[in-house]
């Protein structure tokens, strides 16, 4: 530093100033060095430190240095070296006015902490770009990022206000001892997010890309975020639906995940079958009977239906609405669309059979004509 001062009192007697005008041309130079400098920092290290890494991270096969020294992170950390050069140069330039030194210096003791805390959060912000997949380590690290955010910021916080009144940081923690209730207080939604959060990723209860139905807040959708103190849920009718993780432990929701990951879907319907249209057949065996077995068959013989799990067709409790014939099977194709329209085409194919053995499916008749119909 004192090279740099020694150069710029020469240039200053080479350009043949005298006097008053010296201290004055002096400083300016002084400035004039110290931002070309500063300047000087941040070009080489968005030029050349940027690319640079951004090479060689490329050229390895690993793909967590492309996630955590991506090019935002460079970026925000090339934005702290030229107020590390002003800091360094400022007992320099201004050695001669030492309060105008020191507001200064606290300036840009300020803007380090600041920069400092944005490329924190940018590196905590690529930590969640991580592809840890459907994990339960994924769920956590999102979990612990939103409170090493919350950390960072009120020790920002902590350390500008203790650059402002020229105290130490230390003493300002050893003061807040007395707040802490306070500070629970307002950290309560939060500390207690996080501890839904991880009883929901430790039981294995809830992933982001789960399919989940929440009675409670007419959610059903896919799982898009998680937060320390929200869950986002996409609706398939694409509105979203924020819960928070508190009320998913201590109420209940459907998650859908193991019927996605199981061999079939589950199909459970019933059809309503008219009690005075069952009778017996020449051969004593009913009429219904006949029908439940050609049914089984039918399901048997159908494709799209997994037979290596249970698959029936069962009579449930007669009422005054008929007697329910309930088809249980698992069809393989589990994708909603191609789901609906496969167990569609089996009701109506069996609601079709009926007919065939004598058999009515019932309705509600408000009114009956003469003929015995609707």
């Amino acid at each position: 530093m004192d090279k740099i001062r020694i150069f710029v009192e020469q240039l200053v007697a080479l350009c043949g100033v005298h006097g008053a005008a010296v201290p004055v041309l002096r400083h300016v130079l002084l400035v004039l060095v110290a931002v070309f400098l500063a300047w000087l920092s941040y070009f080489l290290c968005e030029r050349i430190l940027i690319p640079v890494v951004g090479r060689i991270t490329k050229r390895t096969s690993a793909k967590w240095d492309d996630v955590l020294f991506n090019r935002r992170v460079l970026k925000a950390a090339c934005q702290i070296i030229p107020a590390v050069v002003i800091w360094q140069l400022l007992p320099l330039v201004f050695y001669q006015f030492p309060v105008v030194r020191e507001l200064l210096t606290r300036v840009t003791a300020i803007y380090i902490t600041l920069s400092t805390l944005h490329l924190t959060l940018v590196f905590l912000n690529s930590l969640r770009e991580l592809d840890i997949r459907r994990s339960s380590m994924q769920q956590y690290l999102l979990s612990f990022i939103g409170v090493l955010k919350i950390i960072f910021i009120f020790l920002a916080l902590i350390v500008v206000i203790s650059i402002l009144i020229n105290r130490s940081p230390m003493r300002l923690f050893a003061g807040l001892g007395a707040t802490s209730a306070i500070l629970m207080l307002v950290f309560k939604d939060t500390i207690e997010g996080l501890v839904a959060g991880v009883r929901l990723t430790s039981n294995d209860m809830l992933h982001r890309g789960d399919w989940i139905t929440v009675p409670a807040a007419n959610a059903d959708g896919t799982v898009e975020e998680m937060t320390l103190t929200t869950v986002k849920i996409r609706n398939f009718d694409n509105t979203i639906i924020t819960v928070s993780p508190i009320s998913l432990v201590n109420g209940s929701f459907q998650n859908w995940t193991g019927m996605q990951e199981s061999p079939g879907r589950r199909v459970s319907r019933k059809i309503l079958l008219d009690l005075h249209s069952i009778h017996f057949n020449e051969d004593g065996v009913t009429n219904l009977t006949i029908f439940r077995q050609a049914v089984e068959d039918y399901l048997q013989a159908h494709g799209a239906i997994n037979h290596d799990m249970t698959m029936m067709a069962r009579l449930l409790e007669a009422s005054q609405y008929g007697q329910p014939l309930q088809l249980y099977f698992f069809l393989k194709n589990k994708e909603w669309v191609h789901y609906e329209h496969e167990l569609a085409a089996i009701m109506e194919h069996v609601m079709a059979m009926a007919p065939e053995f004598g058999l009515r499916i019932y309705e509600l008749c408000p009114t009956v004509g003469p003929d015995g119909k609707c």
